[in-house]
């Protein structure tokens, strides 16, 4: 029996704050909060000290991960693939004097584009072989939705000016929340 076992690492983005490097985020892979439509963030989950720039509130540090293994027995192949949506306490983080509800709304939806990319992910997952090529297949699939998660965190950031033009930001709570019912299967 041939195993083949590989793991992508998972890629972070800090929406406020850009420069967060993979390492960064790997010495807290331990304490991760997956998505889960029954359990909003609280200010309590934001653990990380405050490094952005002063008029910036508060930082979600939220990403998709994907690991698969691919096993053959008598020649038939068997692919197992996971993919995640996790916020990081550690490295997300708030100014307790400056936060609202409405900002935790906000660092909340950072959090739901990330679950909405995993659920795109999945989606995609089904439609390829779940064969030898799966590694590479797979890969690509998941640089593409990563790179779309990242573009998607940046313009929702840019069109509500970081939550401060309020109608952009309903308008994006509203497209979010749509599309998740979109790809509920793919939950």
């Amino acid at each position: 029996m041939k195993l083949l076992t590989a793991a992508l690492l998972v890629l972070f983005l800090s929406p406020q704050t850009l420069h967060w490097e993979p390492q960064d985020a790997l010495e807290f892979e331990e304490e991760k909060i997956p998505w889960r439509a029954d359990r909003k963030l609280t200010w309590a989950d934001f653990k990380g000290t405050p490094n952005g720039p002063e008029d910036f509130v508060a930082s979600t540090n939220s990403g998709v991960s994907f690991s698969y293994s691919y096993r053959e027995t008598n020649g038939v192949g068997k692919v197992e693939y996971s993919v995640l949506s996790n916020f990081y306490p550690q490295l997300s983080w708030y100014r307790p004097s400056k936060v609202t509800d409405y900002i935790l709304a906000h660092e909340q939806m950072h959090f739901d584009i990330s679950e909405l990319h995993a659920r795109k992910l999945r989606k995609a997952m089904e439609d390829i072989p779940h064969n030898r090529d799966f590694k590479g297949n797979s890969e690509t699939l998941y640089n593409q939705a990563e790179e779309d998660r990242r573009t998607m965190q940046k313009q929702y950031d840019l069109d509500s000016d970081h939550s401060n033009n309020r109608d952009e930001e309903f308008k994006w709570r509203a497209y979010v929340a749509k599309e998740l019912k979109v790809y509920e299967r793919w939950k």
